[in-house]
C-alpha cells in the first residue's frame, strides 16, 4: 500500500502544471535573449526600460515577451524600452527578433520601440531562394502576435542575394496577429513596411507611414503581399499613408492574393507609378484610396489629419463612413455609450483608419507631425530636403520663414530623442540656411525639425541619412 501511496504521489508530481514565471530583465538576466532561453512556455519575460543592444530569437518559446507598457498602459514604457539590432553577432542573422520554429498564438512581442536591424540572409521556406528580409521583425511557420511596438529605423538592403525585403516586417508562412503598431521609416528592396509572404493573419489598426526606397517586384513600400490564397487574410482599419518608391507601386502591392481589406485609408503615397493600390485580387471595401478604387463604399477625400499621430479631425469623412455591420463598430464610450470612445469620433459606426473599429485605442504618445495637415504651417512655411542627403559629414539645411518669428532647428535620432538644437532666435522673414556637421553621430537616419511661433506655433519635420566612412 505505501509503495501504491509513493507512486501514485510521483505520478502527481510530474503531471501538475508548471506555475507560468515572470522572468525580469535586467534585474534577473543581464539580456532579453538569456531571458528567453531560460524560460518556460508560458512565462513572461518583463523588460524594463533601457535599450539592448540584442538581435534576440523565440527559438520556439511560447512566451509573452513585453516591456512595462503591459502593467499600466503607459505608452511611454513602448518609447524607452528599445531593442537595437544594430550590434549583431552575425551580420547575417541581424533581424531585431526572429520567430521562425513552431510559436503559437500564446506568443507575444509587445510593448517596444524595435529599431537597427539589417536583415536575416536565408533560404526562403518556399524554396523562392537567397534572401535578406525582416530587418525589424522575421517570422516564418508560425503564428505569433506582435501588438503595440514602433517598428522604426531597420532596413533589408544588403548584397548578396536575390533581394531584400520587409524592412519593417517580414512575416511569412503562418497566421500571425498584428495589432496597434507602427511602422515607419523602415527601408527594403521591396515591402519598406511590411512583407506577407504567403501569410495569413490579421491585421488590424496598425500605422505604416514614410517607408522608403521599395523598388522591386512591384514594390510596395507600405505594404507587400505575395501567395498564401489559402490563408485567410483580414487587413482592416490600418493608417497606410506617405510612404515612397524608387519605382513600381508606393502603398499597398498585391500578387495574386486573395484578402479582405476594409475601412482602411491609403493616402499620399508616392513615388515610382504613383499608385495607391495595386492588387487585382483583393476585395476592398469602405476605404479611403487617394484617386479612388472600385468597392463598396470605398471614398477619395482629404482624410483630414489632425496635427499628430494621424488621428482623424472631427470634420474627417472618414468620421462614421466604414462598414455598418455592427461587429466593425467603435468601442462605446462609457459616459454617453452611443458615441465613440477617443481616439475614435462621432457615434459607433466605423471610423475609416487606424483608430477606428473594435481594436480602437490610442497606438503610442509618439508625437508626429503630419504631412497634409492643415493647420499645421502657415501659408508659404517651407521646410526643404537638406543636402546632399546622405552626406558625411556636413549637410545644409534651408528654410523659408513667412514673417519675423521665434525659430528652432532640432535634431531627433530615429526613437524620438532629441539630440542637438541648431538654432534658437527671432529671424526675419525670408529664406533662411544652416549648416549642420553629424561627425558627432553614428551612420543611420535622423530627423531634423522646424518650429516657428508667431501668432501661432508651426511644425514640420524630414528625415536625412548620416553616412560616415
Amino acid at each position: 500500500m505505501k509503495m501504491l501511496k509513493l507512486i501514485c504521489l510521483f505520478f502527481l508530481a510530474f503531471n501538475l502544471p508548471v506555475m507560468a514565471l515572470i522572468r525580469n530583465v535586467p534585474l534577473q538576466y543581464s539580456t532579453i535573449q538569456s531571458a528567453i532561453n531560460a524560460s518556460l512556455n508560458g512565462d513572461t519575460v518583463l523588460v524594463q526600460p533601457g535599450t539592448y543592444l540584442e538581435n534576440i530569437n523565440y527559438r520556439g518559446k511560447k512566451i509573452i515577451l513585453t516591456s512595462r507598457y503591459y502593467q499600466s498602459n503607459d505608452y511611454s514604457f513602448i518609447q524607452s524600452t528599445i531593442i537595437d539590432g544594430s550590434n549583431p553577432p552575425n551580420p547575417d542573422t541581424a533581424s531585431c527578433v526572429i520567430m521562425h520554429n513552431g510559436e503559437d498564438s500564446t506568443t507575444v512581442l509587445q510593448g517596444f520601440t524595435i529599431t537597427g536591424g539589417r536583415g536575416t540572409k536565408w533560404t526562403d521556406e518556399q524554396g523562392a531562394g537567397l534572401y535578406r528580409e525582416g530587418g525589424g521583425v522575421l517570422t516564418a511557420l508560425c503564428n505569433p502576435v506582435i501588438q503595440h511596438n514602433i517598428i522604426t529605423g531597420n532596413q533589408a538592403i544588403s548584397g548578396g542575394v536575390m533581394s531584400t525585403g520587409g524592412g519593417g516586417m517580414r512575416l511569412g508562412n503562418g497566421y500571425i496577429r498584428v495589432f496597434n503598431n507602427v511602422v515607419t521609416n523602415n527601408t527594403a528592396l521591396y515591402g519598406a513596411g511590411i512583407v506577407l509572404n504567403h501569410a495569413g493573419g490579421e491585421y488590424r489598426n496598425n500605422i505604416i507611414y514614410k517607408n522608403y526606397g521599395s523598388q522591386q517586384y512591384g514594390a510596395g513600400s507600405g505594404m507587400w503581399l505575395n501567395g498564401g490564397s489559402l490563408r485567410p487574410k483580414a487587413i482592416e482599419n490600418n493608417t497606410i499613408v506617405f510612404n515612397t518608391a524608387s519605382s513600381g507601386n508606393p502603398g499597398v502591392y498585391s500578387s495574386g492574393v486573395t484578402a479582405s481589406f476594409i475601412n482602411n485609408i491609403v493616402w499620399g503615397n508616392s513615388g515610382g507609378l504613383n499608385t495607391q493600390i495595386s492588387a487585382p485580387s483583393v476585395i476592398v471595401r469602405y476605404c479611403d484610396v487617394q484617386g479612388g478604387y472600385s468597392g463598396a463604399g470605398n471614398i477619395n477625400l482629404n482624410p483630414q489629419f489632425d496635427t499628430s499621430n494621424y488621428y482623424i479631425a472631427s470634420g474627417s469623412p472618414c468620421v462614421d463612413r466604414g462598414d455598418s455591420s455592427a461587429i466593425y463598430n467603435d468601442p462605446p464610450d462609457p459616459a454617453n455609450p452611443t458615441l465613440a470612445k477617443w481616439p475614435a469620433r462621432g457615434t459607433l459606426r466605423n471610423d475609416i483608419g487606424a483608430y477606428g473599429g473594435p481594436r480602437s485605442k490610442v497606438i503610442a504618445n509618439t508625437v508626429v507631425s503630419i504631412e497634409g495637415a492643415e493647420n499645421i504651417t502657415s501659408k508659404n512655411f517651407h521646410l526643404k530636403q537638406n543636402y546632399p542627403n546622405p552626406f558625411n559629414p556636413v549637410t545644409t539645411i534651408e528654410y523659408f520663414v513667412p514673417a519675423r518669428s521665434l525659430v528652432k532647428l532640432n535634431i531627433y535620432n530615429i526613437v524620438g530623442q532629441k539630440l542637438e538644437s541648431i538654432f534658437n532666435d527671432e529671424q526675419s522673414e525670408g529664406l533662411h540656411s544652416v549648416q549642420w556637421n553629424g561627425k558627432n553621430l553614428s551612420s543611420g537616419v535622423y530627423y531634423y525639425e522646424l518650429i516657428v511661433i508667431n501668432e501661432r506655433q508651426n511644425y514640420t519635420e524630414k528625415r536625412m541619412m548620416v553616412l560616415l566612412k
